[in-house]
């Protein structure tokens, strides 16, 4: 198989998986198209050299890496989530993930972006806390005062519905309890 056939079958497999990890990061569906495609971009002209050692791994920096570059550069004013537009039927992207429970989409927009990065690569990827500090470029130790913040800060929102209610979604109270 040539390098071109490679990377199409390996954008081909990774792209859900890619969009996803940046709409959780950007919260913008459009956007985390663009940022994997950007971060595509970048790595087809190194792939020859990429596909030898950890496609998936540098792949998924470079993906992360254009997440939260686009929202340092934009900085832009976010809308609520209940004012958002939906997506259309048509969409080829099933972001199962952010769809299946607002609440949680809405708790992670409350936290700063490299907050919700750490905090989305770390419980919602289930990636170690090595990893997700290569992914974000910085030491365990700052992923782990993110995680935890992050993590506080996410019970807090999603706990105002009642201390003995479970949150709404199987997902959301997933979340919660392997944060613990």
């Amino acid at each position: 198989m040539n390098d071109e056939a490679g990377f199409r079958q390996f954008v081909n497999a990774r792209w859900p998986a890619l969009v996803q990890s940046a709409y959780l990061i950007t919260l913008d569906r459009g956007i985390a198209e663009d940022c994997v495609q950007e971060a595509l971009t970048r790595v087809h002209r190194r792939w020859k050299r990429v596909a030898v050692d950890n496609p998936e791994g540098y792949v998924r920096k470079a993906v992360v890496n254009a997440a939260l570059s686009w929202r340092r550069k934009r900085r832009l004013r976010e809308v609520p989530l209940e004012h958002a537009g939906s997506p259309t039927a048509g969409e080829q992207v099933s972001l199962s993930l952010a769809e299946a429970d607002q609440e949680l989409v809405r708790a992670l927009r409350s936290l700063p972006p490299q907050m919700r990065a750490a905090v989305v690569l770390r419980y919602l990827e289930d990636r170690s806390e090595a990893e997700t500090a290569h992914l974000l470029g910085c030491s365990v130790g700052a992923v782990k005062s993110a995680t935890s913040r992050g993590v506080s800060r996410l019970r807090a929102a999603l706990g105002e519905q009642g201390q003995n209610e479970p949150p709404p979604s199987s997902m959301t109270f997933r979340f919660v309890e392997e944060a613990r």
